[in-house]
């Protein structure tokens, strides 16, 4: 398949700058495979079309403040990290690094007034390094301190201290976001609240967690021709006895499993290419979701509307099939629906 068999137009004015003024106020285009129709209703109509002994999968990842900006030591050039992962030394990572002459090994790197330190040691591939973190505090704290928002590149701020606004920091994170390591949200789960979680309980649909650490590969663009010659960037996950028991107590009932955001999707989907069955797991999945594909964990997706010719569209068209989707979404461009990470949803059941 070519890649661009993926794309459609989308106006720039569609996507989304700012979130919804409510979380559950995003508009949600519910799409019925099996009839092939659309509806055009809110986030916090969901509970119409879930049901008693459903399931709801969530990713519980919390997004770092992983954008620094800091100066190298003795030039005061400026520099700027994006953090990418941990490596075996926690101490160590991975991240982007951006700066007008690139640092030699062991040169040093300060953030916040000298609150966080790196020291260069290794270059990397297309701007990848790694480096050495030293600070009074542990990391993550220091983090909270002096980093940045990791905002998507399409989402558009001013400046850096705009970046640094409480509103990014409230609402570009899940409400129960738990163990920080991604660098980009999950953004399917941003549109709960706890009030729409209520009445969820109230149905009867039952929720249970992963956890998949989203990397900048989830907006690294596609830039081969043919679909196949992709290659995913790997992503850490870990699946819990708890919620492996739950989701084959609903299959065993009949409920449906409910994948909410493509990284909750991926990280049942590896598990079941490992291991046959939903079993507990960990470990790092560079799969790659694109039609025709059979889905065996998953019978309904809540997801935002993604990128053309990107991977994400490629996983939605894999589970709704593709001319139905791309029709999909030409209608939400008609519609004028919100694109992207602070956009709307789109419940495909």
């Amino acid at each position: 398949m070519n890649v661009s068999d993926f794309t459609y137009d989308l106006p720039e004015r569609l996507i989304a700058q700012e979130p919804a003024t409510q979380r559950d106020e995003a508009r949600l285009m519910v799409v019925h495979r099996a009839e092939k129709r659309l509806e055009h209703r809110r986030v916090r109509d969901l509970p119409e079309y879930l049901r008693a002994g459903d399931v709801m999968v969530l990713n519980d990842t919390r997004v770092i403040a992983a954008r620094l900006l800091g100066v190298k030591e003795g030039t005061g050039g400026q520099v700027e990290l994006l953090l990418l992962e941990p490596l075996a030394n926690p101490s160590e990572w991975e991240v982007l690094l951006r700066a007008s002459r690139r640092p030699a090994p062991g040169a040093r790197m300060f953030f916040g007034g000298g609150m966080l330190c790196a020291v260069m040691l290794e270059e990397g591939e297309k701007g990848r390094a790694r480096v050495r973190f030293e600070s009074q505090k542990p990391l993550y704290e220091v983090l909270d301190d002096v980093g940045l928002t990791p905002l998507p590149p399409y989402i558009h701020r001013k400046n850096a201290e705009q970046m640094q606004s409480a509103r990014d920091r409230d609402r570009y994170q899940t409400i129960y976001a738990r163990h920080p390591g991604a660098v980009a949200a999950p953004t399917a789960g941003l549109h709960f609240t706890p009030a729409l979680f209520d009445r969820l309980d109230k149905a009867g649909v039952e929720r249970v967690y992963v956890t998949l650490h989203v990397g900048i590969g989830t907006f690294r663009p596609v830039s081969v021709e043919h679909v196949e010659a992709h290659v995913m960037d790997e992503e850490r996950y870990h699946f819990p006895a708890e919620t492996a028991e739950s989701l084959n107590a609903c299959r065993a009932r009949g409920g449906r499993i409910v994948g909410v955001g493509s990284t909750s999707v991926r990280t049942l989907e590896s598990v079941m290419a490992r291991h046959q069955r939903l079993t507990p797991d960990e470990g790092r999945t560079d799969l790659f979701i694109y039609p025709p594909y059979t889905f065996r964990a998953v019978d309904a997706m809540l997801t935002n509307f993604h990128l053309p010719r990107s991977t994400l569209l490629m996983m939605v068209c894999a589970l709704a099939g593709s001319e139905f989707m791309l029709e999909a979404y030409r209608e939400a461009v008609r519609e004028e629906y919100r694109f992207f990470s602070y956009g709307d949803a789109m419940l495909i059941l």
